[in-house]
């Protein structure tokens, strides 16, 4: 009892595995390829889920190692004093957003278009007006204006509440502050 392929249609190699006298064989080997596609298979959905949720929630080794964010920092909310925490998740996701939408001018806190003004904290002190707390950035990202404030600039992208929400940009903006606080050679100019 064969294929009913014809004996023609088995390769030599696996012709033992197929005769009418190697039932046990035919059964371990089709048990053997069930579980290696199992596997196989499971192998590639567990990637998938992996990947899906390295995306949704986790926290960026940079963040924990150069940005010192073990546990949630404290950043400059407003220009009164006021601060706000932000875990690790929170500075990871801003981030993200930072190096998929930002970084081709801003690559370590330079500014490729406009070498002489950084993301440095004491670039982003000396900006009028002042872009070193989460809301003056935000407001800044929303409506980008040159250095000095007088004009809006041509240089740096407008982000919408349509394209990211406003808690979503302050998780941005407390990415490029703490990498000004912490983060070794952010805004350097020299490089």
């Amino acid at each position: 009892m064969g294929w009913g392929l014809g004996d023609r249609a088995c390769p030599i190699l696996f012709a033992p595995l197929f005769s009418e006298m190697a039932w046990s064989y035919r059964f371990m080997f089709l048990s053997l390829l069930r579980v290696c596609f199992a596997f196989i298979l499971g192998f590639v959905l567990n990637i998938l889920f992996i990947s899906q949720s390295v995306q949704a929630g986790s926290v960026d080794p940079y963040v924990l190692r150069y940005l010192d964010a073990r546990v949630p920092v404290a950043l400059p909310d407003d220009s009164q004093g006021k601060t706000r925490e932000f875990s690790a998740a929170q500075l990871s996701n801003g981030k993200r957003f930072f190096e998929e939408n930002c970084k081709n001018c801003h690559v370590g806190g330079a500014t490729l278009p406009d070498p002489t003004v950084s993301l440095s904290l004491q670039a982003l002190q000396g900006a009028m007006p002042p872009r070193d707390n989460i809301q003056s950035l935000v407001a800044f990202l929303r409506q980008p204006m040159t250095y000095d404030g007088s004009e809006e600039s041509l240089y740096c992208r407008e982000v919408p509440e349509s394209w990211l929400p406003d808690a979503d940009l302050g998780n941005v903006a407390g990415f490029i502050l703490r990498s000004a606080q912490k983060a070794p050679g952010w805004g350097n100019l020299s490089f």
